[in-house]
């Protein structure tokens, strides 16, 4: 059997050839000239390859330039700002007081609850409710007439022994010229002076129960014993009062003046004592609940003896003449202490300060564009802060905060822009 060879795969055989001379492979009819197959897949995956490549790289081309011409586009409108309308003022030099702030209530120098020191029926009540009286001025009165009668009788014991005493001085000066004549023992004249002597206290005692009636009857007529306002009226005429009874007929505060008791932290007791050996007194502001509109204006006028040890605090009273009536017992109210007054410091409204966390910045206005300034706040007073870090004279942005930032364009507005959050911008 012949074989043909030349195949990749195995020789191939032909039955019934025999290897003789008469079958010879000669001449190019007789050759396989096609390529193998994992040759031509080859070829193939290169050029796909390429094409790939190539078009992922055209492809990072075009989007390289997009991010160009973008970021071209971001500078150019951030390079062009839009302006920004807002109000400004300018810090100025000036002087700014350094307070203490408290919570306060309104105690009257004088409270006077009147009741009852003589017992009988009210026959009359001459205060009106919530009158202003002066001291002296009538309030009640009660049924004199057990008590004048009282007087009565202690006033005709008093004239009755007042003569018995007046028969026993003249009996005595009977005994003494008689005794100077031997007319009568010695101890005749010795009795009279006695019976003298005992008279005198009979009248003495006489003199005091009198007095003591007239006092009783004197609290049949109730008079005011301080001026100021008189509350609502507790008794009606016709009721019965007892001198010994815890009923209270009427209550007068007194208004004018009046005094307004807070309290301070023991850690400010010793710049304030510092302050008062110097001054004397310190004003005190009181102000409304909301600390919006201020009330009274007084001066301190004591500190407590003692330190509270449960709230490491101490009292103070401060004295208002409440002449407008404006503070009412018992009223709470905020007070301010002044203790200090800086000088020659730069002062710029308290809302134009703006925080970024714990630093506090300003929009400083210059050349008509936005800066951002970082300060140092101070002592706050009346709308308005001392700080550091900006110049007397430089204009400061009051409004549209949240619209703001470095480099903004300003255009500045005559009437008040809308408020806008504050405190929040981060330059």
């Amino acid at each position: 059997m012949n074989c043909i060879k030349g195949f990749s795969d195995a020789e191939s055989c032909l039955p019934g050839i025999e290897n003789n001379s008469d079958f010879q492979h000669t001449g190019a009819d007789h050759q396989l000239s096609a390529p193998p197959p994992w040759y031509r897949n080859r070829s193939i995956l290169w050029a796909s390859l390429f094409s790939i490549l190539l078009l992922l790289a055209i492809v990072s081309l075009v989007i390289h330039e997009k991010d160009v011409k973008a970021a071209a586009a971001k500078r150019a409108l951030a390079a062009v700002k839009p302006s920004v309308t807002t109000t400004v003022t300018t810090a100025v030099k000036g002087n700014i007081g350094i307070y203490l702030d408290a919570i306060g209530t309104v105690t009257p120098v004088y409270t006077s609850s009147i009741t009852a020191q003589a017992s009988g029926v009210l026959t009359a009540v001459h205060y009106s409710e919530g009158q202003l009286v002066q001291k002296g001025d009538a309030l009640i009165d009660i049924d004199p007439r057990p008590y004048q009668a009282q007087l009565l009788q202690a006033e005709g014991a008093l004239e009755r022994d007042k003569n018995i005493l007046a028969q026993a001085q003249m009996d005595l000066e009977r005994y003494r010229t008689a005794w100077a004549g031997n007319a009568i023992p010695k101890q005749l004249l010795d009795d009279q002076e006695k019976i003298v002597l005992q008279d005198q206290g009979t009248v003495k005692n006489d003199q005091g129960t009198v007095n003591y009636d007239q006092v009783q009857l004197s609290y049949c007529h109730i008079t005011a014993p301080i001026a100021g306002r008189v509350g609502l009226r507790l008794v009606d005429p016709g009721n019965v009062v007892q001198a010994t009874g815890a009923t209270v007929l009427v209550v007068i505060t007194q208004v004018q003046p009046t005094t307004v008791i807070f309290t301070m932290a023991e850690d400010s007791l010793g710049q304030v004592q510092a302050r008062m050996r110097q001054m004397h007194t310190l004003p005190v502001e009181a102000w409304d609940r909301s600390q919006t509109t201020q009330i009274a204006t007084g001066k301190l006028f004591t500190i407590d003896n003692q330190i509270d040890t449960t709230t490491g605090t101490v009292k103070l009273r401060a004295l208002f003449d409440n002449k407008n009536g404006a503070l009412f017992p018992n009223q709470f109210v905020n007070t301010r202490l002044l203790v200090n007054t800086l000088q020659g410091v730069t002062l710029v409204p308290t809302a134009s300060i703006q925080h970024n966390g714990e630093v506090a910045f300003l929009y400083v206005i210059a050349n008509g564009t936005a800066s951002v300034r970082n300060i140092t706040a101070g002592a706050a007073n009346g709308g308005m802060t001392a700080v550091e870090g900006i110049n007397p004279g430089e204009v400061v942005a009051t409004s549209s905060y949240d619209k703001l930032q470095a480099g903004s364009r300003i255009v500045v507005s005559r009437q008040a822009v809308p408020a806008s959050p504050a405190g929040s911008n981060v330059p």
